[in-house]
C-alpha cells in the first residue's frame, strides 16, 4: 500500500480535498465575512483561544450532552425492556411513545425554560427527551426482535421468568441498546444547541447564536467544527465500549454498526 492509498483509507485525503475546495470557495467569493476560508477560521480560533473561550465553551457543552445522554440512556433502555417484554406494559406505554416521540426536544425550549429556569436543569431535561425515546424505541425493537424459540429453551430447561430475562432477554437486546445510544447521541446535540441559542450564556450554542452580533462568520465554522468533532470523538468512544460489551456475546462492531 502506497502512501496516498494510507491517506485514503483513513480519510485524511478526503479531508484535505475538502479543504481546498473550500479554501478557493472562499477565494471566489472573495468576502471572509460571507464565506470565510480555512485560514480565516483558524485565526478566529486563535482569537477564541487567546482569552480561554473556546475551551471552557467546548467542556460545557460537553458536559451537558454527555450528563443528558447518559441520563436519558439510562432511563430509555430499561423502559424500553419492559414495553418490549411485558405486553400489558407495551399497551399502556405505545400510545404516550408515538405521540411524544413525534414532537422534537427543541419545540419544549420554551416550556422547559419556564419549568425548570435557564439554569441546567432544563437543557439536561430537553437533552433526556430527546435522548430516552430513540434509546427506548430501539431497545423495544431488540426484546420483540429475540427469537422466540430461546425463550422456549430456557423455559425447557427450568429457567424462570427472571432468569430468563435477565440471562436471554438483556444480552440479546444489547446490541439494540448500544444502537440507540449512538443514535440518540446525534439527538443530544441537536437539543443542546438549540437550548443554548436561547438560555445560555456560554457553550458552542451560545457561540454560533452570538457570532451574528459581531458579523463573526469564523466563529460560526468554528462553532459548527467544534461540534463535528466532538461528535466525531464521543461516537468513536461509543463504539470502543460497544466492541468490548458485544465481544463476550460473538457480534463485532462491524457487523453491527457497519465500521471498525
Amino acid at each position: 500500500m502506497n502512501f496516498i492509498q494510507y491517506l485514503l483509507k483513513i480519510g485524511v485525503a478526503s479531508w484535505l480535498a475538502a479543504i481546498g475546495i473550500w479554501q478557493l470557495a472562499s477565494l471566489t467569493f472573495g468576502k471572509p465575512d460571507f464565506l470565510p476560508g480555512p485560514l480565516d477560521v483558524v485565526h478566529g480560533l486563535m482569537e477564541l483561544l487567546a482569552d480561554g473561550s473556546w475551551l471552557n465553551f467546548v467542556l460545557v457543552s460537553l458536559r451537558r450532552v454527555l450528563a443528558g445522554w447518559l441520563l436519558g440512556s439510562l432511563w430509555g433502555a430499561p423502559i424500553g425492556l419492559l414495553i418490549g417484554h411485558v405486553k400489558i406494559f407495551r399497551q399502556l406505554i405505545d400510545p404516550y411513545l408515538n405521540f411524544f416521540r413525534f414532537i422534537p426536544s427543541i419545540a419544549f425550549i420554551t416550556l422547559f425554560v419556564l419549568w425548570f429556569g435557564i439554569g441546567e436543569e432544563s437543557k439536561l431535561i430537553l437533552i433526556m427527551y430527546g435522548t430516552s425515546f430513540i434509546v427506548m424505541l430501539n431497545t423495544a425493537s431488540g426484546v420483540l426482535a429475540l427469537d422466540e424459540e430461546k425463550i422456549r429453551a430456557a423455559r425447557s430447561l427450568g429457567a424462570s421468568e427472571t432468569q430468563i430475562f435477565f440471562h436471554v432477554v438483556i444480552p440479546a437486546t444489547i446490541p439494540y441498546i448500544f444502537t440507540g445510544v449512538r443514535l440518540a447521541m446525534g439527538n443530544s446535540f441537536m437539543a443542546i444547541v438549540g437550548a443554548e441559542m436561547i438560555a445560555a450564556n456560554e457553550g458552542i450554542g451560545y457561540l454560533i447564536w452570538t457570532s451574528r452580533l459581531y458579523f463573526k462568520t469564523d466563529w460560526v465554522f468554528i462553532g459548527l467544527i467544534s461540534l463535528g468533532l466532538m461528535g466525531f470523538f464521543t461516537d468513536k468512544l461509543i463504539r470502543v465500549i460497544s466492541a468490548q460489551a458485544l465481544g463476550r456475546y460473538g457480534i463485532t462492531t462491524e457487523n453491527r454498526f457497519g465500521g471498525k
